[in-house]
């Protein structure tokens, strides 16, 4: 698969199957750390596509930030963000940045993309507590077409 150009079509994906895919690559990420999602935690917060100058073209194109909670015991988010980049690395992501320690103390941050997809893949220790945070911030996406294929 090649990476997509910034003239490319953008890829259309209704609202709710974007949601249910974030949904799908936390759990395997979860799975990959062997640590359990809180399903209650989840938060899907879709926002306009903004352009490089600000512009908002009003066509539905949005972007999807989903989130959702993990509760580990802080001393071993260290070994679940070096499971979760194993099984990132294996299925050929970038790595943009990685920390299992700040000063001393567990504090984890795992940051990678998805080039082909265009999606950013986060998990991270949240406000030093036994909170590990793990988040998917989509490419923009169009929804599908509420016309129907006569309109077109």
């Amino acid at each position: 698969m090649s990476t997509p150009g910034k003239n490319d079509p953008l890829p259309v994906t209704a609202k709710t199957d974007a949601q249910a895919w974030a949904q799908h690559m936390t759990e395997f990420l979860a799975q990959s750390a062997g640590v359990s999602l809180s399903p209650t935690t989840a938060k899907p917060f879709f926002s306009n596509c903004v352009g490089k100058n600000d512009e908002v073209v009003n066509d539905g194109r949005y972007t999807l930030s989903y989130a959702v909670d993990s509760t580990v015991s802080l001393q071993q988010h260290p070994e679940a963000v070096r499971k979760i980049r194993a099984a990132l690395e294996q299925q050929k992501f970038t790595i943009d940045g990685y920390r299992e320690t700040w000063n001393g103390k567990a504090s984890a941050l795992l940051d990678a993309t998805n080039t082909d997809g265009r999606y950013l893949v986060s998990v991270e220790t949240a406000g030093g507590t036994d909170r590990l945070l793990f988040r998917i911030n989509t490419r923009c996406l169009m929804p599908q077409s509420t016309m129907s294929p006569t309109q077109h």
